[in-house]
């Protein structure tokens, strides 16, 4: 009887109280654990998909995720949008969640096409804009307020930028976290921190 007790407790300590301690941790990373705050975005004009001007005064008291893609992107551009739809799709009700898709290259990019984008890949815009505007304002926006590159640029004609990276950004326009759009994984973590911000909100 003693050793049939002891093979128990034995197994609780070695298999079963590890066990618990790592769903332990898991739940609060993925639940609890605060977001780093990297950095702030600066305030900014651009053209919408509707040809509208609009700015980060449409973010007020919302979670904004952004990325940055062009429409005759031939392979990570259309795995971006699809990883926002997903994000969108697990948010459906709640339209406190924004998304902003901003052109890396808007001389091609003007408003008609951006909707175009939109139809062909059958977005909801109810809370999602594709922006465009002038070059140099969008790569500074990238590198200077997203920090989505470390690449230096003037935004000129042989300038360009592409990243896989999704933003996440709070209510107080403050970058919450980085995540790689094509990466499963990844969005499946910002799915969850997007929940973080929305409890601590």
């Amino acid at each position: 009887m003693k050793s049939k007790t002891a093979i128990w407790l034995f197994v609780i300590l070695v298999f079963a109280l590890p066990a618990m301690a790592w769903l332990g941790m898991d739940w609060y990373e993925n639940r609890v654990q605060a977001l780093p705050v990297l950095g702030s975005v600066t305030d900014f004009k651009l053209i919408n998909q509707e040809g509208d001007s609009v700015s980060t005064m449409t973010w007020k008291d919302r979670v904004v995720i952004v990325d940055f893609f062009f429409t005759h992107c031939p392979a990570i551009c259309p795995k971006l949008t699809t990883s926002l739809k997903k994000v969108q799709e697990q948010y459906k009700s709640d339209r406190q969640l924004w998304f902003n898709s901003i052109t890396v290259d808007p001389e091609r990019d003007s408003a008609a096409v951006l909707k175009q984008y939109t139809a062909r890949f059958g977005l909801d815009t109810s809370n999602w804009q594709l922006l465009t505007g002038r070059k140099k304002d969008i790569y500074k926006l990238a590198r200077n307020s997203f920090m989505v590159v470390a690449t230096d640029g003037d935004g000129g004609p042989t300038d360009f930028i592409h990243s896989e990276k999704l933003v996440l950004i709070d209510q107080q326009k403050r970058i919450r976290g980085y995540y790689t759009g094509t990466d499963d994984a990844e969005v499946q973590q910002l799915i969850r921190d997007v929940k973080k911000l929305n409890v601590q909100h």
